[in-house]
């Protein structure tokens, strides 16, 4: 550790600084413990919407009339770590039909098995080695490394679903806020004196 690093209060150097521990935790528990904690944050703010406006058919609710609505948005959210799952486990891809999620309850369902689903991973670091082709519709397609198709491709697809989700219970009214968004932090959040 070098004299500048030194210099960080304790608790700083704890945040920032990887420990020998912290290198040794595979990529892959990473990559689960953010796509589970996501999944969580989306359910809570599902919650909190549905909580708050009983009343409304929540789940064809959307932003704009060109957009998606909410259903679709948990379904695609799911399709991300959902689809991850199947990718290392060696089965095809078959993402779900925005349609099937007629629901709130049916949002809540499809949110536990994904979760489930990650959760159950047992592969280890070298899957994030292997090539991964992503179709993007109408004969076009690309190849990236599993690193890649995970920080450049579903962390990105999945935290836009989150955000419609999101956005679309935010404009109806539902009283969800950054720290809703980001509750995932909750466990890290610290007092001064």
């Amino acid at each position: 550790m070098d004299a500048e690093n030194l210099a960080l209060p304790a608790i700083l150097r704890a945040t920032l600084i990887p420990t020998q521990a912290a290198m040794s935790s595979s990529k892959l528990q990473q990559i689960q413990h953010i796509f589970v904690s996501r999944l969580d944050t989306l359910s809570h703010i599902l919650q909190v919407g549905q909580a708050h406006l009983a009343d409304r058919d929540l789940i064809n609710e959307r932003l704009a009339p060109d957009m998606l609505p909410l259903g679709a948005q948990v379904a695609f959210a799911c399709n991300q770590p959902r689809g991850f799952s199947q990718w290392c486990a060696g089965q095809p891809i078959d993402n779900i039909d925005p349609a099937a999620v007629a629901s709130l309850e049916d949002a809540h369902a499809l949110i536990a098995d994904t979760r489930a689903r990650v959760l159950a991973i047992a592969c280890d670091d070298a899957q994030l080695d292997e090539i991964k082709r992503i179709g993007m519709g109408k004969g076009r397609y690309c190849e990236l490394p599993g690193d890649q198709y995970v920080s450049e491709y579903l962390m990105p697809n999945l935290y836009f679903h989150i955000t419609a989700a999101y956005a679309i219970l935010r404009m109806l009214g539902a009283p969800v806020g950054k720290a809703d968004f980001m509750r995932y932090l909750a466990a890290h959040i610290r007092q001064d004196g």
